[in-house]
């Protein structure tokens, strides 16, 4: 599956990569463990993100209960806070950290889609931009790898690049980062220079993983070699570059930086898909649609009948038709205690449109 990223140009003679690592390991005699069992190499099976089973709690734990979805993302932001620290100083990585965040990553979904969530909405506001825009990518990408049959190794090579591709841009001047009005030839410059200070940064951090900088590097090349800092075909680009480039795309487009306006998930995937494969692979973005749903959790809706509510579970097989926490009534006051409605059992209800952000 994963082989379907590569593009349309896979005819092409492929980049020389080490053999694949997901043939299952030889047969050894029985031996006394000395340690954790090594992770099982077969694709990682998430809970379904549109599985109203998986919202609002998470999927049994293989051994004890699964740890918080919100201390697993603000652990995330720590450790990134370290990594942006280490760059602006000049400092080795915390590389030990970084694996750790990324592991716990792979378990939290792999036990529900709370942290999927919880990803794919917009930081806090006190944390730094470049920060959550790393912390969100980092988690999607990890979601996505996984649909398309990544193994967990395959996984944290995948995680490792997508929570860490961006740093380059913390050495540039935060003029260039914050400036509202389009850049200048010079500035544009400058800004396309973060992908090669990124990928020159991991080079240095010593992280022996295979493909890490090429993922860092090429995650702003497109399929069409419109991209940069090479302008690679399709069939040259990392497979983990592709899906880092596609949800730094989404993520922009979600969470952009203050005062950019956001669009709403659907609204974002709409921009997507109308590139159609000129910029990422067909089968990424159906990955993509196949995860964020057209009103995801904790999108307000509007109903036909006036109500106001937050979706909070999606319906595998009725995309349209959430569960729905009704807040406020036809008349627009608001109901001293949350109506929960299943649309999917409610025939004459719908949902008319999303509730813009200056309305909720």
């Amino acid at each position: 599956m994963r082989d379907l990223i590569r593009g349309d140009g896979d005819d092409e003679p492929p980049r020389k990569r080490p053999p694949a690592s997901s043939e299952p390991p030889p047969a050894r005699p029985p031996a006394a463990p000395s340690g954790p069992p090594p992770a099982p190499r077969e694709h990682v099976r998430f809970p379904d993100a549109k599985d109203p089973r998986t919202q609002g709690g998470a999927a049994p734990a293989p051994a004890g209960a699964a740890e918080d979805s919100e201390v697993v993302l603000t652990a995330i932001y720590l450790v990134l806070g370290q990594v942006r620290d280490a760059v602006k100083s000049g400092e080795a990585l915390p590389v030990v950290d970084i694996e750790d965040v990324v592991a716990r990553v792979v378990l939290s979904l792999e036990r529900g889609s709370e942290l999927f969530w919880l990803a794919d909405n917009p930081a806090p506001p006190d944390v730094d931009y470049v920060t959550a825009h790393l912390a969100s990518v980092g988690v999607l990408a990890i979601r996505i790898g996984a649909d398309l049959g990544y193994d967990r190794g395959e996984l944290a090579g995948l995680g490792l690049a997508a929570f860490l591709f961006d740093i380059g841009l913390w050495q540039l001047p935060e003029r260039v980062l914050a400036k509202g009005d389009p850049l200048t030839a010079e500035e544009q410059n400058l800004y396309q220079s973060h992908p090669r200070l990124s990928a020159d940064i991991v080079r240095r951090s010593g992280i022996q993983r295979d493909g890490l900088v090429e993922a860092v590097l090429e995650h702003h090349e497109r399929e069409q070699g419109q991209g940069y800092p090479q302008g690679l075909p399709g069939s040259a680009i990392h497979p983990h570059a592709k899906i880092i480039g596609l949800m730094d795309t989404y993520t922009r487009l979600t969470a952009p930086r203050p005062p950019q306006p956001r669009l709403q998930p659907h609204e974002a995937i709409r921009e997507i898909v109308r590139s159609k494969h000129e910029s990422f692979p067909s089968a990424l973005i159906k990955a993509l649609l196949s995860e964020i749903s057209v009103f995801p959790p904790r999108t307000m809706v509007k109903l036909n009948t006036g109500e106001v509510g937050r979706v909070v579970a999606v319906n595998r097989n009725h995309p349209l038709r959430p569960k729905v926490e009704v807040i406020v009534d036809s008349k627009g006051d608001r109901l001293h205690a949350p109506k929960l409605v299943d649309l999917s059992e409610a025939p004459f209800l719908y949902i008319t449109g999303p509730v813009a952000e200056a309305a909720r």
